[in-house]
Formats: structure tokens, sequence, C-alpha cells
């Protein structure tokens, strides 16, 4: 199969000389890929503003022995300006990208290509706000990956909820018989929050207030660390920005 075509989402480019770059996309069929892209460095290449982060193309390539070479790219998402044109979204999409990487190998998981490209689209359409896209996909992902955590009933013995003690090392939320000495408290509209971000019931996470909204956010962001055993550097660059909305509690 010297030569194959697949749909592909732009997670991260590094430079390789004077006017090439390698590109590492996520693709619908092929898994993870890396290649090189020759002369997108230049001012007349053809295809190099289809080849940035974000940027879902339509790609042709020709199969390398270490790296395989980009023939041809068409774009399909054009999400990248749009996404790079707001702080908080670009800093969400990064971690989002950085996540991708982390999770999927060269083995096709046409899931994780969905997700990430579901996310990036999202984003670049303001749909939501940047940090609870974000959260969503990460939680998503996870689950995808293998790591879905309970946010309703015990994660360890599976009694049924709702539960309090919330230890990401346990997979959720747990019951009083297996959560261990000074398990931390989580209360039950951050609880909700998480379980709607989730299964993507985004009429209950619109509905959240800042204060629980950070709080879901710091379970999400020690889940992400868990179980990637080093934390998404990314992460810690993403602004989770404020939304005008009837609970104006500062975020605790």
């Amino acid at each position: 199969m010297p030569v194959y075509r697949d749909e592909a989402v732009v997670l991260r480019t590094h430079k390789l000389g004077e006017a090439d770059r390698i590109v590492t996309m996520l693709s619908r069929q092929h898994g993870k890929i890396r290649a090189v892209a020759k002369g997108v460095r230049r001012t007349a290449s053809r295809f190099g503003s289809r080849l940035e982060p974000f940027m879902v193309a339509d790609v042709q390539l020709y199969e390398g022995r270490s790296l395989d070479v980009v023939t041809q790219a068409e774009s399909i998402g054009a999400y990248g300006a749009l996404i790079a044109d707001d702080y908080a979204s670009y800093t969400a999409a990064n971690a989002m990208v950085e996540a991708a990487d982390r999770l999927t190998d060269a083995e096709a998981s046409l899931q994780q290509y969905l997700l990430l490209v579901g996310g990036l689209r999202s984003l670049s359409r303001r749909e939501h706000g940047a940090g609870l896209t974000l959260d969503s996909y990460l939680l998503r992902a996870l689950s995808l990956a293998g790591w879905a955590p309970s946010f309703q009933d015990c994660s360890r013995c599976g009694t049924p909820g709702p539960h309090t003690a919330v230890v990401v090392q346990l997979g959720g939320v747990v019951c009083e018989n297996c959560a261990p000495q000074g398990a931390p408290r989580v209360d039950s509209d951050t609880i909700a929050l998480l379980g709607a971000l989730l299964s993507g019931d985004w009429e209950t996470v619109e509905a959240s207030s800042e204060q629980t909204r950070s709080r879901a956010n710091g379970v999400v962001a020690a889940y992400t660390q868990w179980h990637l055993e080093r934390g998404l550097r990314s992460l810690q660059h993403v602004q989770h920005e404020p939304k005008p909305h009837h609970d104006q509690k500062a975020s605790g």
C-alpha cells in the first residue's frame, strides 16, 4: 500500500530542514500518522495552511520507510484560524490535541477521531464555554480509552448512588464503605455537572454556576492527570472564561 488516502485532524507539527514539516495527525482509518509535508513552510506552498494544528483534511500519503509523505491535502474542516482567534478556545484546543496524542496510537480509533473533530468544531463555533467543552472532551476521551469514570454508582463495588466522595484513583464516586479516610467530598451539583459533561447533557451543563464549574474542572483535571500518569502540559495554560450567569458567586 505505497499510496493511501484518509481523513485526518492535525495534532501538532515540527519544523524539518529549511522548508518541510513533520505533521502528526489522528486519522479516521489509520490511527495516528507521522508524515513529512515537503515544502509547506514556503510562501508558495499549495497546502501548508491545510496542515496546521486543529485543521481537518482529506490527505493523500505515500508510505515511506520511517515517515510517510503527504502528497495532497484538501481542507474538510478549517477550524484553526477560528480557534486561534480566541485565547480560551486556543488553549482548550491545545489541551485536547495533546490528550488525543497521548491516548491514541497507530491502531485506528474511529470514535476518538470523531470525538476530537466534534470537539474542535464546537470550539470553532463557540457553541459552549471553551473550558466546558474541554472538560467534556477529556471525560469522554478517557472513557473511550477504557477509563470511564462513574459519577452515580460506587466505582469500586457498584452500590447505587448518589455518593459524595470522589476518589479519582478509584474511578469516580465511591460509597461510604469504599471511601478511604479523608476522601474529598463533592456537593451534589458538582456530581450532577460531571455526569452531564460525560453524557453530553448540555442543558444541565449550561445551567450550572461558575462555582460548580470550577469544582468540576478540578475533578476532571485530577482524573486526567491520574490516568495519563503525567499531566497535560497544556492544561496549565487553559483559561476557563467566566460566562454571564444568574449565580455570580466567585469560584471556589
